[in-house]
């Protein structure tokens, strides 16, 4: 299990270790100082190092690793500009001075191999300013002369808890957490900020009874994923349903229907207007098509979507444009449906722009399915009534707190996918930059329907596709890169994705 823990949490679990558990905080910093050591020789196999340290327990763990590199022969040098520091800190400064280790009261302008940035912490949020810039200004101007770059935790400027950087941040080629994965190493600015993450076990222990994030990891779908069974038949995988598609928008309608044929998925129903069921450009021979309506657009009745009941899995909203109808549909299927129910796109914009807040809650307390909403930042925007900003400094928190409040599952798109059913939350990091193009959210909202059709829980099949598409993405990008990358690149390696499950 990979746990992906706040600023509040990592310090919990260090003053539970401390003082419950009885280890010494300076036997923890030792073993910090000497991971850090471990993966500078990694980064920096000749070469001068030079640890830069702020004053409080990061700064210590600088200390120590500096002074463990100096006893191994390796030339180390400490910068530090720090005024006030921690008791831990000055008793390794101490240690550190006796292995004829020299205190630089100046950042160097070159030399370096490696720079091991020990200034802040998972601690820092607002702005950087005095000593502490100079000192970020001067790793980073090394950096740019070809030092690789060592973050403790994480990059010092970068916002522990949601990973939002200062105007001032360490750049680093890695970012070595210690104990546990910290939330923002993954998510806004984080990832461009942070390089290769990492952990290290350093015998921190946490406090039982509690909730902590979790990273999605290949192990994980493995056991979430049904077994195919050889004695089988189309029945048995279940049968998913695509409500999805206008004359606007045929585009929705494709993607998401062919993500869903390749799920794993027995039966694979596009639902469309009747003007685009005709024309059906993209239809594959495999997926059935069946006309909601006359017209381009969807018209809402009632007795149309009773013909949706008997599936497992429906995926709803995908290009249907923004209406009335819409959500008249999303919220009658949320009423009377009994399978998992994802909503994606134009089902959440016409239930923001039609509902209040609190008669989607009294609608969603109605319902009869499992329900998954799959917005991206300016959907979810919409339906919580938080600002964008509001919503990326929370973190992990919105979401988790509107899965909980209204009862449903919630996927929020961005770079790092925060996953969550108002218990749990996990974060997937598969995919790249060549999702940010249009037509992603579909291919995911079909891929989702066809694994919960097949029998996953609607948290589990999200939690399942948004792995598997970032990994197809990763896949395709192997050959056309991530600019060139559009979403049908990606449903045609989806099989790719689903066979490095057994690699």
């Amino acid at each position: 299990m990979s746990y992906v823990l706040t600023s509040a949490q990592m310090r919990a679990a260090d003053r539970y270790t401390i003082e419950t558990l009885k280890t010494p905080a300076l036997t923890l910093m030792e073993r910090a100082g000497e991971a850090l050591a471990r993966e500078a020789e990694k980064l920096a196999p000749e070469g001068k190092i030079l640890c830069v340290c702020g004053g409080g327990n990061n700064g210590g763990d600088g200390l120590v690793c500096a002074r463990l590199l100096r006893e191994k022969g390796r030339e180390a040098d400490v910068v530090c500009f720090a005024e006030k520091t921690t008791a831990e800190y000055r008793v390794n400064l101490e240690k550190f001075l006796l292995s004829d280790g020299k205190l630089k009261k100046k950042m160097p302008a070159d030399g370096y191999a490696l720079v091991v940035d020990c200034v802040f912490g998972t601690g820092f949020h607002g702005k950087v300013l005095g000593v502490f810039a100079e000192m970020i200004e001067g790793i980073n101007a090394l950096g740019k002369r070809g030092a690789k770059v060592l973050s403790a935790d994480i990059p010092s400027g970068v916002n522990g808890d949601n990973g939002l950087a200062a105007e001032l941040a360490v750049c680093a080629s890695e970012t070595l957490c210690i104990g546990e994965y910290k939330v923002g190493a993954f998510l806004g600015d984080g990832p461009d900020f942070a390089g290769n993450v990492t952990r290290v076990d350093i015998g921190i222990s946490l406090p039982a009874g509690k909730e902590y994030a979790t990273l999605s990891c290949k192990e994980n779908i493995v056991k979430l994923l049904p077994k195919r069974k050889r004695n089988s038949h189309k029945g048995t995988y279940g049968k998913a349903a695509i409500v999805a598609g206008s004359i606007e928008y045929s585009g929705a309608a494709a993607l998401s229907s062919l993500a869903c044929l390749r799920s794993g998925a027995g039966y694979t129903c596009l639902f469309t207007p009747k003007d685009l069921a005709e024309k059906c450009f993209f239809r594959e021979p495999e997926l059935l098509v069946k006309s909601l309506n006359d017209g381009g657009r969807y018209a809402f009745k009632e007795e149309m979507l009773q013909e949706l009941l008997p599936y497992n899995a429906i995926a709803y909203g995908m290009g249907m444009g923004v209406s009335k109808d819409v959500a008249l549909g999303a919220a009658w299927l949320i009423e009377n449906y009994q399978g998992k129910l994802i909503l994606d796109a134009d089902a959440l914009n016409s239930l923001a722009k039609e509902y209040a807040k609190i008669e989607l809650k009294t609608l969603f307390k109605k319902k009869e399915c499992e329900v998954l909403l799959t917005p991206h930042l300016k959907e979810f925007s919409r339906l919580s009534g938080k600002e964008v900003v509001e919503i990326l400094e929370s973190g992990t928190f919105a979401p988790l707190a509107f899965a909980k409040e209204f009862g449903v599952s919630l996927l929020l798109k961005n770079a790092v996918t925060i996953l969550t059913d108002g218990q749990g939350t996990k974060l997937n990091i598969t995919g790249n930059s060549g999702l940010a193009k249009g037509g992603s959210g579909d291919v995911l909202s079909g891929l989702i329907a066809g694994l919960c059709a097949s029998g996953l829980s609607a948290f589990d099949g999200g939690v399942a596709g948004a792995y598997l598409m970032g990994k197809a993405a990763e896949i395709a990008t192997k050959e056309v890169g991530e600019y060139a990358l559009i979403a049908r690149d990606v449903i045609a390696n989806l099989g790719a994705a689903f066979l490095s499950l057994r690699e």
